[in-house]
């Protein structure tokens, strides 16, 4: 099965004669607990049900958070490409719709102190990715680091996830900041995950807007609310994503109109399959 899947993409990459260039897109938060990893994961499910093809790579590495919530076990992870040289379309798990996804793994536990050899060839095999997909999404862990830092300041876009809770939005704050003292010019959204209700998870990110706009000087674009809905719970536990579990749920129908009005509404950019990479070389040489 696992075999007749990377040939599927094969097939697929030699036969794209106008190759698409994935966006790519770090999902990120101030701190655990979040939803980050349930909201990258559903998602990017509701990107394929707007027709778009996604890969969505967990770099939270060693904690395994996409397989956790999808109830399955990855054959293979990221930390197996670096130590058996195996193509990166040999490591790609698939999910339900379709969904693509490479699983994090222990024992990788700084990407960007490895040798150069070993920087090359992710380089090469990411380059491969591009010419499939239409988004990339990096399930970043939660906080920031050097090594994370990286990965983050290289993608397209980024999407942070905060709830109305203080200390969520304080630490989402300082990520932003992070951030944009890097770049000052990379798009964010922000999603509010868990409101109580509408209004008051409007007013929270209007507030939460401001004070960027104010301190740090960028704009920030609100994409969405999602509600707090035990569905989401319920779904974690039975290691289903929520809106395949239940699509009426609050939660689901919010997902699903955020991610129609992304895909509608976000800035489209030139890009080539090398963009990132590009990008992602020129931080490290820094």
């Amino acid at each position: 099965m696992k075999h007749d899947q990377a040939e599927g993409l094969r097939r697929k990459l030699d036969s794209r004669n106008h190759p698409n260039n994935a966006k790519t897109v770090a999902v990120i938060s101030g701190k655990g607990g979040v939803g980050k990893s349930n909201f990258a994961l559903n998602f990017s499910l509701q990107l394929i049900n707007n027709g778009k093809k996604v890969l969505l790579f967990d770099l939270d590495v060693g904690m395994g958070n996409i397989d956790i919530l999808l109830g399955s076990r990855a054959e293979k992870t990221i930390v197996n490409l670096f130590k058996e040289r195996l193509s990166i379309l040999d490591v790609i798990e698939q999910g339900p719709k379709g969904l693509a996804y490479i699983a994090g793994g222990s024992g990788l536990s700084n990407f960007f102190q490895m040798d150069e050899s070993d920087h090359d060839y992710f380089y090469e095999q990411y380059k491969e990715l591009s010419l499939i997909y239409d988004y990339i999404l990096f399930d970043m862990g939660a906080g920031v680091t050097e090594d994370s830092l990286f990965f983050i300041l290289a993608s397209d876009e980024c999407i942070v996830i905060t709830t109305p809770e203080p200390t969520s939005v304080t630490d989402a704050y300082g990520m932003i900041k992070h951030v944009v003292n890097r770049k000052q010019d990379m798009p964010l959204h922000v999603i509010l995950n868990r409101a109580s209700n509408y209004q008051d998870g409007l007013k929270a990110l209007e507030r939460f807007k401001a004070v960027v706009t104010k301190f740090l000087k960028v704009e920030i674009q609100s994409i969405g609310i999602i509600p707090d809905d035990r569905v989401v719970t319920q779904a974690i536990v039975r290691q289903i994503p929520y809106t395949l579990y239940n699509e009426k749920s609050k939660a689901a129908k919010a997902l699903k109109d955020i991610t129609y009005n992304y895909v509608t509404h976000t800035k489209q950019v030139n890009r080539t399959p090398s963009s990132f990479v590009q990008r992602l070389k020129h931080l490290m040489e820094r």
